[in-house]
């Protein structure tokens, strides 16, 4: 496991890299999370994952998450396309990744599908999961209920445990953004149709911030089959359901058998 700092107009960001022992050379899996999310939060599903596929596997913290800078100001409505175009861009070219694998979770999820259109020509597969396309009572309700259990004691001392000082921009850009009006008629459709490279759709049958429209619609206008759920699983399945959601991905980048 190795650590990286990447300076970028706007701050530094921090990634860090899983390498399986004595693999052949494959391109690597790259990791974007969610809205409340960090590197930390990953758990041991990076290395897991990498193992597993025998690809390294990078995580990095957005800008004003985790052990990244904080962020210069209000998230913006187009935070979503702005990732594509700046923190992930930035990653690529310290990394030198030529080419990669796109893994987004929830909101990563649409991140990760702009990234793979803006960068179609080194993209090898993209991987949603729980990723949101459209904006739907259900999230926003998700987000609400969420909202009032941070009120309780302890629960932003914990996420204060993953972002340090910045954790109140994290809730607040979270609750804010989603809830805005100028964010109300957003959908990821364009970025889908952008997309050529072998996409992976996965989605809890039980996910409380996305119903099973969400994966559709992604499914729909990426290349690839039907949305893969994921029974008696909710919204994070690298935490509900480990094994599963691992051993899709590794099926997914499998090589294909020889002769």
């Amino acid at each position: 496991m190795t650590s990286h700092w990447i300076e970028t107009e706007h701050g530094g960001l921090h990634a860090m890299c899983w390498s399986p022992p004595g693999s052949a050379p494959r391109s690597p899996v790259v990791l974007l999370h969610d809205s409340l999310g960090c590197v930390g939060l990953w758990r041991d599903f990076p290395e897991r994952l990498a193992r597993a596929t025998g690809r390294a596997v990078v995580a990095y913290d957005r800008l004003g998450y985790g052990r990244s800078d904080p962020y210069p100001g209000s998230l913006p409505h187009r935070f979503i396309d702005d990732e594509a175009r700046h923190g992930f861009a930035a990653l690529r070219h310290r990394l030198g990744l030529e080419r990669f694998v796109l893994l987004g979770h929830s909101v990563g999820g649409a991140m990760a599908t702009v990234a793979a259109g803006r960068h179609a020509e080194a993209c090898e597969g993209l991987i949603t999961v729980s990723a949101q396309a459209y904006v739907e009572e259900r999230t926003l309700a998700g987000i609400r209920e969420a909202e009032r259990a941070f009120h309780e004691p302890g629960r932003m001392a914990r996420l204060a445990r993953h972002h340090g000082a910045k954790a109140d921009w994290v809730l607040r850009s979270w609750v804010d953004t989603w809830h805005a009006e100028a964010f109300r008629h957003w959908c990821l459709d364009e970025a889908l149709a952008e997309v050529r490279c072998p996409t992976l759709v996965i989605h809890g049958e039980c996910d409380e911030y996305g119903s099973l429209g969400q994966p559709r619609r992604i499914a729909s206008l990426t290349p690839g089959g039907e949305p893969t759920l994921l029974s008696d699983c909710g919204h994070v399945p690298h935490r509900e359901c480990p094994e599963r959601l691992i051993e899709v991905i590794r099926a997914f980048l499998a090589p294909p058998a020889s002769g």
